[in-house]
């Protein structure tokens, strides 16, 4: 039987951060989605073996779980080049979209057809056969509502099978994924973890380990406010928002349009104009560099205050909070603003992460020590339930 393959991917609404086997793969692809068809042109030098896969990733996906099953998908960077390019729409839930799985099954795919994992599946002329145990997770409103085990129940018993198309390097094979397990988590137990323990479950964090503590995780189109308290995320006080970052980089996105007849390919490249280290707020018109701090500062103010007041509220019912942990994507975005408005209203003990790979990271890190940590486990109660009972 085939040795089922570690995997922890966070499908965020901006970009899926995945991590496989013992650390030694890592992916980021922006999510973005585009429907195509099957004869896709090939440009110029796109033809080459040399052509990175992840700039050209074009699949047809096959899944009971879609409801669009059979369909042709451009994704990621070449998503963005479509004029029908989709991202996840504010108060959709990332469980019930076809476009959460197909990141999903492109990602799993590209890590079974990468040339350093041919060892690890069996493949049958053009046809990899490829096991993964799974560690994801979705917001806390959705875990709330029960819909984690719908999810999982999608993901868990049936083949899934990506097909790649007009892909550098892949063309023509095709990879059948399936789940030995689906561990489904709700991301701010996850952040929590991530914050005190090591990629072996050690504890890290001692300080942080019996105090009182909320983990403020900003996403795309969610925010979740775990309570933690007791070394447990409190379930009943923790609470999850429909409110993200993406409308607003969609609206930053439209005036930067209208205003300057720039055309902005994705979110992503909006979030890489905010938070890059030269010219930030800066972009080329015509040309020449120009400002949009104009349009930035209003659009993230507003919605800086948004989130400031989903704290105060949270703080308010929970008194005796020591600390809140800013963690993610949107954290990153809005970091300056949020720390501005505390400092001359409220002062909360608040802290940001000032290594922005590691808040963007948060959740697949966290996905991976739960998974790798729920597999130890089970490897341990399997040798433990076939050694013979001496008498």
């Amino acid at each position: 039987m085939t040795k089922s393959r570690i995997a922890a991917v966070d499908v965020g609404n901006d970009s899926i951060k995945a991590i496989f086997g013992e650390f030694d793969n890592e992916l980021n692809i922006p999510n973005i989605v585009a429907r195509d068809t099957e004869d896709r042109p090939v440009i110029g030098i796109e033809e080459l073996d040399t052509k990175d896969p992840l700039d050209g990733i074009h699949i047809r996906v096959h899944s009971p779980a879609l409801k669009e099953n059979n369909a042709i998908y451009r994704v990621g960077n070449l998503a963005t080049k479509s004029d029908n390019a989709t991202e996840l729409d504010p108060g959709s839930s990332k469980s019930e979209e076809d476009q959460t799985l197909i990141m999903l099954f492109a990602t799993l795919a590209l890590d079974a057809v990468n040339e350093d994992n041919a060892k690890l599946f069996p493949k049958s002329k053009n046809v990899i056969d490829a096991n993964y145990t799974l560690g994801t997770g979705l917001p806390l409103r959705e875990v709330k509502e029960g819909k984690d085990a719908g999810y999982r129940s999608k993901l868990v018993g049936s083949v899934h099978q990506v097909e790649f198309l007009v892909t550098p390097k892949y063309q023509g094979l095709k990879v059948n994924i399936k789940f030995d397990e689906v561990k489904v988590y709700p991301e701010g137990f996850a952040a929590y973890i991530n914050l005190v323990m090591d990629n072996s479950l050690k504890i890290i964090n001692k300080d942080l380990i019996d105090r009182r503590i909320l983990i403020q995780d900003i996403g795309g189109l969610s925010t979740d406010i775990a309570v933690i308290k007791n070394r447990n995320v409190d379930d009943d006080k923790a609470q999850g928002f429909n409110l993200g970052v993406s409308e607003a980089l969609e609206q930053i996105r439209e005036e930067i349009r209208s205003k300057h007849g720039v055309e902005l390919d994705s979110r992503t490249d909006v979030v890489e104009i905010i938070t890059r280290k030269n010219d930030r707020n800066h972009i080329m018109v015509k040309g020449s560099r120009t400002s949009v701090h104009d349009i930035t500062d209003r659009i993230l103010l507003e919605l800086a205050k948004k989130q400031y007041r989903l704290l105060r509220n949270v703080w308010a019912k929970n008194s005796q909070t020591e600390i809140c942990y800013f963690v993610g994507g949107g954290a990153t975005v809005l970091k300056e603003y949020i720390k501005t408005l505390n400092n001359n209203l409220d002062g909360y003990n608040i802290e940001f992460f000032e290594d922005e790979k590691e808040s963007i990271w948060m959740m697949a890190n966290a996905y991976y020590k739960l998974i790798m940590d729920y597999v130890k486990k089970s490897e341990k109660s399997s040798k433990a339930a076939s050694e013979p009972v001496k008498s």
